[in-house]
């Protein structure tokens, strides 16, 4: 079976266990009427379903990790020695080749594999016929190698069965039997969920965890390489290299980029902050019930909106018209440009502030408006006077979290603002981020160990510093100006 079957199979073995289990508890306590069971029955039903099936998903998930090491080492033992000799990247495209031959192995019969093993014309329309996809033809001796690593991934998958089975049918035998009307089940199946969640905590920790260290390694190599002062303080983005024997090297100036991102993230608050208080004020205060319950959901639709879409409008709509806008004012105004991009993307967070500021506002105790009143208020004075001063940090939170949105985004940046590392103060001139950088040193043919494809890591790093940083001193003021309330 396939790790999907395997564990659609531990879902079904857990319904009909707990029924079971459930069924033989109540058959005890029925045949014990003096004596109660200690916990319920469907206690006893999830404690014997949990014992069944967590060995069970501990195979699968073992084997689903340990398989493709497995079968990567018998493809790489059996490559030809002069394949072997080859450049990794070579190596890591014949393996794919290979591999995509053994996913689909099954669905070939014994004449398609021997016009694969003559390499005819056709060959990739007829694999691609019984989906499957190659990159380039294959060899007689990559087809050997795809048979065996096809063999090797059934006999691995039936050993998966087996051994699942068996784990969760002994589980099974092991809860059928501590099932009595003494077992605390109830007990045992609460620990068993806190240790659930524990693993859940731990599985979000150690994942940031390793996302920081990888990007820390990775960024440590680069600086290895590029002077870390170069980076910080250098003032030129051009991260190409001159022909191979020459003194030169690209320049990693972050402060181009730097100052792109928080040049159109103070634009994009610009208009997201005002919008989106205004319209959180509005909601909570001043509308009524029918009002609210369709302007806000309304007003929300903007977050689930992709930002691809986004982006288009802005290439395809916003630009051109900012642009001939401010030629019949007599500006010179790009279509790519920080007002564009700024706009159209303070546009996108209003929701962030809005629907956030709009709950911190509500939950401000009513007693405080009645208060106000009850001295001569009015209800705009209650509002500035009282409700937002309440409801301050939660509102800067809103806000920097929006922020730390904006300094994240991409699509909108390459779409509405170009790829020209501009360190301009300018706002109708190009400029791009450092999220932006970050993709176009990702994709291409560079080597993974060359400082322009290094540099990206870096960037990612000093992100992650500067939303860090952010998040912290949103916590500082949430925690210093919060005012609690019985």
């Amino acid at each position: 079976m396939s790790t999907g079957l395997l564990t659609l199979f531990c879902a079904a073995a857990f319904v009909l266990v707990w029924w079971l289990a459930r069924s033989r508890a109540r058959s005890i306590e029925q045949a014990n009427r003096g004596q109660r069971l200690h916990s319920r029955p469907v206690y006893h039903g999830v404690y014997v379903a949990l014992l069944t099936v967590i060995p069970a998903l501990l195979v699968v998930v073992a084997w689903a990790i340990a398989e493709p090491f497995y079968l990567s080492k018998i493809m790489s033992a059996a490559l030809p020695p002069d394949v072997a000799a080859r450049p990794a990247g070579e190596q890591s495209l014949v393996l794919l080749v290979i591999n995509s031959l053994a996913d689909g192995w099954s669905r070939l019969t014994a004449a398609d594999i021997a016009q694969v093993r003559e390499a005819g014309p056709d060959v990739q329309r007829m694999l691609a016929a019984k989906d499957i996809f190659l990159p380039s033809a294959p060899e007689g001796w990559m087809v050997d190698i795809a048979r065996d690593v096809s063999q090797a991934k059934s006999v691995s998958r039936l050993l998966a069965t087996g051994v699942t089975v068996l784990a969760a049918v002994g589980g099974f035998f092991y809860g059928w039997r501590k099932v009595a009307t003494g077992l605390r089940a109830r007990n045992l199946v609460e620990r068993m969920m806190l240790l659930g969640l524990m693993s859940a905590s731990a599985v979000a920790i150690f994942t940031t965890i390793g996302i920081v260290f990888s990007v820390l390694f990775e960024s440590i190599h680069f600086f290895s390489m590029v002077p870390v002062t170069d980076f910080l303080f250098g003032t030129v983005w051009d991260p190409r290299f001159s022909a191979a024997g020459s003194d030169s090297s690209g320049q990693f100036g972050v402060l181009p980029l730097l100052w792109g991102t928080l040049y159109i993230s103070f634009f994009a608050l610009l208009v997201a902050v005002p919008v989106g208080l205004m319209s959180a004020i509005y909601m909570s205060e001043y509308a009524n019930e029918r009002v609210r319950t369709v302007a806000k959901p309304m007003l929300e639709i903007l977050a689930g909106i992709p930002t691809i879409v986004y982006g288009l409008f802005a290439l395809i709509a916003f630009g051109p018209f900012l642009r001939d806008f401010g030629g019949s004012l007599g500006l010179d105004i790009s279509a790519n440009s920080v007002l564009t991009a700024g706009i159209v993307m303070g546009v996108m967070i209003i929701p962030f502030i809005s629907s956030l500021s709009d709950d911190i506002i509500s939950a401000v105790p009513q007693s405080l408006r009645d208060g106000s009143y009850g001295l001569g208020a009015t209800q705009s004075e209650t509002i500035k006077q009282v409700v937002l001063p309440a409801a301050l940090p939660g509102i800067v939170g809103a806000v920097l979290l929006a922020a730390s949105r904006a300094i994240g985004e991409t699509m909108i940046v390459v779409m509405a603002a170009g790829i020209a590392a501009n360190l301009t103060a300018n706002p109708f001139e190009q400029v791009t981020t450092m999220t932006v950088k970050i993709v176009s040193q990702l994709t291409g043919d560079l080597e993974f160990n060359s400082p322009q494809t290094l540099v990206a890591f870096a960037l990612g790093l000093t992100l992650f510093v500067i939303t860090l940083g952010l998040n912290v001193f949103a916590l500082h003021i949430v925690r210093t100006y919060r005012e609690q309330y019985d």
